[in-house]
């Protein structure tokens, strides 16, 4: 049974005990915003010449039908829109107060008023820091992720190398170590090495393993291969794009973050509108659940909005990893306002999306962050810093520089809304490269002539069945829901880049002793993360030289930089040699 999942939206905590502050404003719009921590939103009403702040609101959470359903005091009556005073409704004003902020505190209160005297009665607007895009390197003291980390910081990326931590562990993942990474290069292997040891010279590992009997070192290859990836992959969703969104209110994930909805009408300034936020359990497109935002909206008493949001989360989402907001709504052919918010002040920068929808059509929506209106108290920011997506925006109740909605309308409104998730722009780039190695499917692919094969694949079972935990981590990448690339190198060598390359897909690099630079390998990890060719692809390569010929630069001529994406472009979708398995083998 489906069930509703609410958003904790982005942004650094703020404090939910601070009091509620309402400027004097002209009547507004309705409204779909995120302050605080919280979602929230604005909904301009069709034709008028003045705004109309519909907000969304329910109290309490409760069940229908097997779905989560929020709802509040159901509209009683209409409140009609002509001149003259009515009555206010000091209670609706109380329970407003008292569901975002909690009962009464004298001690908070004394609290907030020593916040707000020592930090000052400047009116700037808040100055925000960027966040920046950080590549994590994990395994970046290895031979390819040593190289990875040296040339990311030669081509000035910020690079961030994940030492101190140990995959096999999940207690060692800080989520501090993982705080502003996009995006990842992970290089972590098994160690193999000689049963005798090596030659001072480390001959052997700059040979590969033709020249030695392999053993493995330290923890074995299900532990690192397999639960390592595993608990990798579980840090890095918190802060790595995901490729189809992070829903933010929908009816996905979750069945058990049930958060109550409220009303935030303008009531607290007097008025007399009214709204609420319920789920209609056959409400969507295809005949599932939805969230309706509704109500009714009222000039009276000088007041003119609606609106809902949840109450305030302890762990705010961080969504500084996407591109904007997609919203999925049935459209009446009004224009809408997102606004979100810096904090859970009024007191802020805001900063705003506009857009129309079309009468009776279900559509999507899309807000990127990039064309947010930095807007402090209803005036244009022109100087204000770019948004951060980390950070809760602020919502108005004009629209920008004092000028009116020109579509409101008094009375009821309906807005059916499936879904709320952060998106990120197309055309989709990896966020996380991943190095397995060749010869993973062939273990345990049947008719395989073993004395053409690698030695990873002949001793796979003496060392841990390496090549085998080695597929299950690919498959636990693949099934992410993480943009990724997949490279599987051939034995890897000591010798400098620059030697021509085969790419090939499938598993089917038969030639026993193929092998390639990590230097070669470093430098099309880092070439991954930028080509969208690369996306969601698994390859093998190797060069051209064959294992028994060193390859040498001249340092004084070095062959030109290659340009990967080249070879990228060439590679296809869904191969990953396991058809052979499955009795449907791909031809090399």
């Amino acid at each position: 049974m489906e069930r509703c999942c609410f958003p904790r939206i982005l942004s650094t905590p703020a404090s939910s005990t601070a009091p509620l502050r309402v400027q004097g404003f002209s009547p507004s719009y309705a409204s779909l915003s995120i302050p605080g921590k919280a979602l929230h939103l604005k909904v301009p009403p069709l034709g008028s010449q003045r705004f109309l702040q519909l907000t969304e609101r329910a109290n309490s959470s409760s069940f229908q039908s097997g779905i989560s359903l929020v709802n509040s005091r159901a509209v009683k009556r209409c409140i009609r829109a002509e001149s003259g005073k009515q009555t206010w409704d000091l209670g609706r004003f109380l329970r407003t107060l008292y569901f975002f902020n909690g009962p009464p505190s004298p001690a908070k209160f004394i609290e907030s008023l020593i916040a707000k005297f020592s930090s000052g009665t400047s009116t700037e607007p808040e100055k925000k820091m960027t966040t920046s895009d950080v590549i994590l390197v994990t395994g970046a003291t290895g031979g390819v992720g040593r190289r990875v980390v040296d040339i990311l910081r030669q081509r000035g990326y910020l690079v961030r190398a994940l030492i101190v931590a140990d995959i096999t562990k999940a207690s060692t993942l800080d989520p501090e170590s993982f705080k502003g990474v996009r995006k990842v290069i992970s290089t972590v292997s098994v160690i193999v090495g000689p049963k005798e040891g090596d030659t001072p010279d480390r001959a052997k590992y700059s040979q590969g393993i033709k020249f030695f009997e392999p053993e493995i070192k330290g923890d074995p290859p299900e532990v690192v291969e397999y639960a390592g990836m595993k608990n990798l992959l579980s840090a890095l969703k918190s802060t790595v794009a995901l490729r189809n969104g992070k829903v933010l209110f929908g009816f996905e994930g979750d069945p058990s973050r049930q958060v109550a909805w409220g009303a935030l009408d303008d009531v607290v300034m007097g008025g007399v509108s009214e709204s609420t936020f319920l789920i209609d359990s056959t409400g969507n497109e295809d005949g599932g659940p939805t969230g309706v935002f509704k109500g009714i909206v009222s000039t009276a008493n000088n007041g003119g909005f609606t609106s809902v949001r949840t109450r305030n989360f302890s762990t705010p989402e961080d969504l500084s990893a996407y591109d904007g907001l997609e919203l999925r709504v049935k459209g009446d052919g009004r224009r809408y306002k997102l606004i979100v918010r810096t904090s859970d002040g009024w007191d802020t920068v805001g900063y705003t999306w506009s857009f129309d929808t079309i009468n009776g059509e279900w559509q999507t929506v899309r807000l990127p962050f990039s064309s947010l209106r930095a807007v402090f108290r209803a005036r244009t920011m022109v100087d204000a810093l770019p948004f951060d997506s980390s950070n809760i925006l602020m919502f108005s109740k004009f629209e920008y520089d004092g000028k009116l909605n020109p579509t409101f309308v008094e009375g009821a409104f309906q807005l059916p809304l499936s879904s709320i998730r952060a998106y990120i722009n197309d055309p989709i780039t990896p966020r996380l490269v991943h190095v397995s190695s060749a010869g993973v499917t062939r273990p345990e692919r049947p008719g395989l002539d073993l004395s053409k094969q690698p030695p990873a694949v002949r001793l796979n079972k003496e060392l841990g069945s390496i090549l085998t935990f080695k597929l299950k981590g690919e498959d636990v990448v693949r099934e992410s829901g993480i943009p990724y690339m997949i490279v599987r190198p051939c034995a890897l060598t000591e010798e400098p880049a620059g030697a021509d390359l085969i790419f090939d897909q499938g598993d089917n690099i038969t030639e026993k002793l193929g092998k390639i630079s990590r230097e070669e390998v470093a430098r099309i990890c880092i070439a991954a993360l930028g080509s969208s060719y690369a996306c969601d692809k698994t390859f093998e390569v190797k060069s051209t030289v064959p294992f028994s010929e060193p390859y040498t630069v001249d340092p004084s001529n070095p062959p030109p930089e290659k340009d990967y994406n080249a070879y990228f472009m060439g590679l296809k979708d869904g191969i990953t040699g396991k058809e052979a398995l499955e009795g449907d083998p791909v031809p090399a």
